[in-house]
């Protein structure tokens, strides 16, 4: 399930993306949509880079606790690019941003595109065939 905060001015149909959480996981999603500024911020504070970006994961960490359950984590997009990508590639911006969704929600399941020897990209190709989506995030920054 995912808990979603809207920041922008963007009407979103949310029923994909909340298909798309429940595909991925069984725990609660937090999901900020926001602007170029903010996600910039985050990307600065948190990653040191001094720059706007895509789409931000921070995944929680149970602590040992057992018996709470505790949301998965956070995932950051940024509509402001999700509509430029959308635009450029020809697409709605809705799929932009359930694209930008599966590519968090694995992060926040601990896949890692920079660290794995291809496993992202392969569970990313498998959630984007199953839900129609655009090309992968992973093959087009390659």
């Amino acid at each position: 399930m995912l808990e979603i905060t809207n920041e922008t001015d963007f009407i979103f149909d949310y029923k994909l993306l909340n298909k798309i959480a429940a595909f991925l996981s069984s725990q609660e999603i937090e999901l900020l949509l926001t602007h170029d500024e903010h996600i910039h911020l985050l990307n600065k504070e948190f990653l040191g880079k001094d720059k706007t970006t895509d789409v931000l994961s921070f995944p929680f960490d149970n602590m040992g606790i057992s018996g709470i359950s505790l949301p998965l984590g956070s995932i950051v997009i940024n509509v402001d690019m999700a509509r430029r990508i959308s635009q450029d590639l020809g697409h709605l911006v809705d799929l932009e941003i359930a694209l930008l969704l599966v590519h968090g929600i694995l992060h926040l399941l601990g896949y890692d595109h920079e660290r794995d020897k291809g496993e992202h990209r392969l569970k990313e190709e498998e959630v984007i065939d199953y839900f129609k989506l655009p090309k992968s995030l992973i093959i087009r920054n390659t």
